[in-house]
């Protein structure tokens, strides 16, 4: 088994879970902030499909320019004809975004991403502050996971595969888990003001298709980071799929420099 990736499939399944777990609380902070307009330049990092651009749009209102960063065509040609609305424009740019500068986001007023930061090491979230306090634009990073799952049946085992997958999380450096903490104190240390907040995905009946998707992806990644979970794993799965009520723990992080 593996986790589900960064299929379209995928992404269209947990955008709505994404959407209503997301923090409408640093949001509001956000647009209290005098941005750069004329329009509203927004660099969307790891896009996918464009939920985040498709979420955030309307909040923030008036003229809007987002520049769609992915690595990957098929996403990107998606995010582009999806992110649109009254005073929307959008463009795309394919390539490795860990790799932006301050130089790169000149003109830029905001720089968000959704489902990101655990997919950074440490000195690519420490280089993605830099960039972002030299050029003077805040970030706005949502739906990081934090490392903490509860299902409504809970059973012994929930520790076991949660342990294992977070450390499959932080393979290769990966900061997986760790993100949150070691983004603010990145952007802490460049002097930015930075408010963190809760967004759980909180999936009952009425996104069972959705939890059991997530589900085989976490126990697939458990088992492959701890082959001992292995015999364990098929009732295991079985179980909780049999009850889909699962809290999956993420945050979102807000960081203004200063």
């Amino acid at each position: 088994m593996s986790t589900p990736g960064f299929a379209p499939e995928w992404l269209a399944l947990r955008e709505g879970a994404d959407a209503d777990a997301r923090s409408t609380v640093l949001v509001d902070r956000l647009v209290e902030i005098h941005l750069n307009r004329d329009p509203l330049v927004v660099r969307d990092l790891g896009c996918g499909t464009g939920s985040q651009g498709r979420w955030l749009g309307r909040r923030l209102g008036g003229a809007q320019h987002w520049v769609l960063h992915d690595r990957d065509p098929r996403l990107l040609d998606l995010a582009r004809s999806g992110v649109t609305g009254p005073g929307v424009t959008a463009e795309t740019r394919e390539g490795d975004l860990t790799a932006l500068t301050a130089a790169d986001l000149a003109g830029t007023s905001l720089v968000t991403a959704s489902a990101l930061l655990d997919l950074l090491t440490a000195d690519q979230v420490r280089g993605l502050a830099g960039a972002c306090a030299g050029a003077g634009c805040p970030a706005l990073f949502t739906l990081s996971v934090v490392g903490r799952v509860e299902f409504a049946a809970a059973e012994a085992l929930d520790a076991a595969f949660e342990a294992a997958f977070n450390d499959h999380q932080r393979r290769g450096g990966l900061l997986g888990p760790d993100a949150v903490d070691a983004a603010a104190a990145a952007f802490g240390e460049l002097g930015a003001t930075v408010t963190t907040s809760p967004s759980p995905w909180r999936l009952g009946p009425e996104r069972a298709a959705l939890a059991r998707e997530w589900l085989r992806g976490w126990v697939g990644a458990a088992v492959e980071q701890e082959p001992g979970l292995a015999d364990e794993a098929p009732d295991y799965l079985r179980r909780k799929a049999a009850d889909p009520r699962v809290v999956v723990h993420h945050a979102d992080l807000l960081a203004v420099p200063s």
